[in-house]
């Protein structure tokens, strides 16, 4: 399968080589990534983003590698770094070809050679390898790369004052301890010299436009030489957190080939053979990580600022470990979230790879009943399911009788939660953007679904159901008439109440409703159920997903972009969010009787994003878009359950290839 290709109109100005991004990861949660030209341009920028094993969070170990090969009296400079009101170098002028398949490559051409440089991670080590190929055509020439290095949490800048390094140079590499206590090395078949230098004031064009802190210095410890002689030479440079003093070409290209070879066999074992799917089959390998804490499986929500959330977990879990057949890793996630079930609480959170689990969240609960019930499809894994059990009674048990942060079921079966439990959990210091606190849809069409799945699999296991058939019955005598807005043909988002008691329904149209009809189990009529659907196309379907609210609200933000509170104002109140595609192509298909012709509508809306894989994150979809048109991509550059749900839904519901 070919992969991204990026020639020189895409890579020649740093405007435009800014505009798109990378990122690999190493199944750790540590990743490497820039953008297409090299250039920093966030705090998260980095070729070696390492997750220690034993400590909390993700560090910035190796920001970039800076090559300059001298030919004669020229001196050919193929980093490009952003200074306060300048550019320099500007590398990019020789870049020719970027190429991302199965791994970034970089083409430069000036003068008398050609550099490629390869850039790749093995799935389980926080390692870094750059393989650099070069032809040269004139005698004479001299190859220097420069790294850069910092000792940082990956959020943060730092500067020269706050890091000191002492380093342990030998001839093919060094040993660095910075200050802050942490140790890694930089390895080569190159010669290595130190001679310590701070670069200042480096600046990341991205963080200063999200109003976050935008410069920094770093260090370069030294630099690796070597002497080019006409024609081919092959050299690499690693960096790590172990030692890797005694590392060989030899050992790094088979190391090359083995973590090739795994990604191939990613996409065998999947036994897909469509273009557009098995590119997003790609793009589900890097958010599978394992768990510091448990050893155990779980799913990194989105790079590169997030950790493992359990609500992007489940509702990921279909698309990223069932359809291309992980179903060992998807066992070992759902146990993951299952062993830390508090109170019927799926965690939230695991904040940073550290620190006791967050369990704010009203719904992560009921997906994961869900993602369990897709995982018995795919594996009919009796034992399995009767390990966690357990877990799913407990969580039923608990919202019956009621839980944490307001949680629990009404005498009208439905279920009431507190403020910022649900999805749209955006907050800006003690104010709620989208508060929720009440009776919320989804939540509800979560919770039927919950208890129509837990008897029928408790049915399976032979226990006794009976009462969550009678639960399943009251909230099914409720929900229509609690919801149904009559003037709107479509549901309340939510029911609340004010301060003085009263109950109150919100009309604002959001895409939260599409569960109700896209859930295994539902409740509504046929009649219903399309009116529903025929609501969110009409006023919030676009070409990338559904925006959280329609444009003729008056709380509607149709941009994403600026600082902080500008953009968590619009998160959830017009943003369109990628991931409840999956939701909709399922309720769609569902009202058109999966016709021929609502079969081709679908694939054509989820082929759309085929072109957005070569914009923004390259390989990968995008967090969120803008919901006012062009619907310009914005958040995080790779969304674990963006990439998940429209590869679900176009296996599952559009090729049709099922449990």
């Amino acid at each position: 399968m070919s992969g991204v290709r990026l020639g020189a109109d895409f890579l020649s100005t740093y405007e435009e080589g800014t505009k798109r991004e990378w990122v690999i990861g190493n199944g750790l949660g540590g990743y490497a990534s820039s953008t297409v030209i090299g250039a920093g341009t966030r705090t998260y920028h980095g070729l070696l983003v390492a997750a220690p094993e034993n400590f909390p969070g993700r560090l910035l170990l190796l920001s970039s590698l800076d090559e300059e090969i001298s030919i004669d009296k020229e001196v050919y400079k193929l980093a490009t770094h952003k200074y306060p009101d300048n550019i320099s170098p500007e590398g990019f002028n020789y870049l020719s070809e970027f190429i991302r398949s199965p791994f970034p490559l970089w083409v430069y051409q000036a003068g008398d050679f050609t550099l490629k440089k390869k850039v790749f991670m093995v799935h389980g080590s926080n390692t870094t390898y750059v393989l650099y190929d070069i032809i040269s055509r004139k005698e004479g020439a001299l190859l220097k790369i420069f790294p850069l290095v910092s000792s940082r949490d990956f959020n943060l800048t730092a500067r020269s004052g706050y890091l000191s390094f002492y380093q342990k140079a030998g001839p093919a590499g060094v040993e660095l301890a910075s200050s802050n206590g942490f140790t890694f090395s930089l390895s080569s078949n190159l010669q290595y010299h130190p001679d310590p230098i701070w670069y200042f004031n480096l600046e990341y064009d991205t963080e200063k436009k999200r109003g976050l802190n935008f410069q920094e210095d770093i260090f370069n410890p030294g630099y690796f030489e070597s002497k080019l002689e006409p024609g081919a030479s092959r050299f690499f440079v690693a960096a790590s957190t172990k030692d890797i003093s005694s590392l060989t070409l030899e050992q790094v290209d088979k190391l090359y080939v083995r973590e090739a070879n795994r990604q191939n066999l990613l996409i065998l074992d999947s036994k897909l053979i469509e273009s557009f799917a098995l590119k997003l089959l790609r793009a589900t390998d890097s958010f599978v990580v394992k768990n510091h804490a448990t050893g155990e499986n779980t799913v990194i929500a989105g790079y590169h600022w997030y950790s493992d959330w359990g609500r992007d977990s489940m509702i990921s879990l279909p698309g990223l470990l069932l359809i291309p057949y992980r179903f060992e890793e998807a066992r070992s996630a759902l146990n993951n979230f299952a062993r830390y079930c508090r109170r019927g609480l799926i965690p939230n959170t695991f904040p940073a790879f550290g620190g006791d689990p967050i369990y704010n969240t009203v719904d992560a609960s009921l997906w994961f009943i869900h993602a369990l019930d897709r995982y018995f499809a795919y594996t009919q894994d009796f034992l399995f399911l009767s390990d966690v059990w357990d877990t799913v009674s407990s969580i039923i048990d608990n919202y019956c009788a009621g839980t944490d942060f307001a949680i629990g079921m009404d005498s009208d079966y439905l279920i009431w939660q507190g403020p910022q439990l649900t999805w749209m959990d955006a907050k800006v210091g003690e104010w709620a953007v989208t508060p929720r606190a009440g009776k919320a849809c989804e939540v509800n069409a979560l919770w039927y679904n919950a208890l129509k799945t837990a008897s029928y699999m408790g049915t399976l296991l032979g226990e006794d159901i009976s009462s969550y058939e009678t639960l399943a019955a009251g909230v099914a005598s409720n929900f229509e008439n609690t919801f149904w807005n009559p003037e709107s043909n479509c549901l309340f988002d939510l029911i609340h109440q004010d301060e003085a008691g009263n109950q109150v329904k919100d009309p604002a149209i959001r895409p939260n409703q599409i569960f109700a009809v896209s859930l295994p189990y539902t409740m509504l009529s046929p009649e219903k159920e399309k009116a529903i659907v025929d609501r969110v196309e009409k006023d919030l379907l676009t070409p990338f997903g559904l925006k959280t609210l329609s444009s003729d609200h008056p709380l509607y933000k149709g941009q994403y972009r600026g600082d902080a509170l500008t953009r968590d104002t619009a998160y959830h109140n017009g943003t369109v969010w990628p991931w409840l595609l999956g939701a909709y192509v399922k309720a769609y298909l569902k009202v058109n009787n999966s016709s021929k012709s609502s079969l081709e509508e679908m694939r054509v809306l989820l082929e759309g994003f085929d072109a957005h894989l070569e914009v923004a994150g390259i390989g990968t979809i995008s967090e969120v878009f803008d919901g006012d048109y062009p619907h310009a991509p914005g958040g995080s550059i790779a969304q674990a359950w963006s990439v998940a749900e429209i590869l679900r839904a176009y296996v599952e519901d559009v090729l049709g290839i099922k449990p």
